[in-house]
């Protein structure tokens, strides 16, 4: 008989460094994983929509969100050494630049239309967070982009167009309303939640037990979108 497929929805954002190792734990999970198949979807959020077009160099930013550059370490340490075990590079150098990423889930809304989205979420983490490539630069965009057969006029069109940009903020304010304020956030099944990135063996214990929220990981690392604590 057919097992009846687990429903994972993933709520992050491109700007959050623990949605970056939440995924990399959750995949790690789905290749343990021997029960029933599982389906992943990927999610809208921002952290902060309110910066502006031309992005926050690092510093600025992180002054801006806790007042002084020394706080920060042990947050970004903590980051790093996270990263290690899941094979991802955390640059925090003088080059990253924090972006408003609206854009990004616009070219992620259409990617997920066309069946590569969790492949460009991988990217532009990447991007982002080891290359500190300015995801708010157009031809940046249009240069990554171009990496999945999309041509500059396309990328740009999704960029500019309002009416994606209008079904992103809607699916955002969804998750909002729902109760999620704070990414990654995992919901099983529509009915469940893993909330912060757990470790994989959290992810597994759920996908067995398919357990309330209450029950799963409460704790887990994550990123506030008030204080924008990570």
């Amino acid at each position: 008989m057919q097992k009846e497929t687990i429903k994972i929805a993933v709520v992050s954002d491109v700007a959050c460094p623990w949605c970056y190792v939440g995924k990399r734990r959750l995949e790690t999970a789905l290749k343990q994983w021997k029960g029933a198949p599982i389906e992943v979807t990927w999610h809208p959020f921002q952290l902060d929509p309110s910066i502006p077009e031309a992005g926050l160099d690092r510093d600025t930013y992180l002054i801006n969100k806790f007042g002084d550059l020394e706080s920060t370490k042990a947050m970004t340490d903590r980051l790093k050494e996270a990263g290690v075990d899941e094979g991802i590079t955390f640059n925090f150098g003088n080059e990253w630049l924090a972006v408003n990423t609206l854009p990004l889930h616009q070219l992620l809304h259409v990617a997920g239309e066309e069946g590569f989205k969790d492949i460009l979420k991988e990217r532009f983490l990447k991007a982002y967070f080891d290359e500190n490539l300015h995801l708010n630069n157009i031809e940046v965009l249009v240069n990554i982009m171009a990496e999945y057969n999309w041509d500059a006029e396309k990328t740009k069109h999704v960029i500019a167009n309002d009416r994606i940009a209008l079904t992103v903020q809607k699916e955002i304010a969804h998750y909002q309303q729902r109760g999620v304020s704070g990414v990654p956030f995992f919901i099983i099944n529509d009915k469940y939640g893993i909330s912060g990135a757990q470790p994989a063996s959290v992810f597994l214990e759920a996908f067995a037990q398919v357990a309330p929220i209450e029950a799963i990981g409460s704790k887990g690392a994550s990123c506030d979108p008030v204080t924008g604590v990570c």
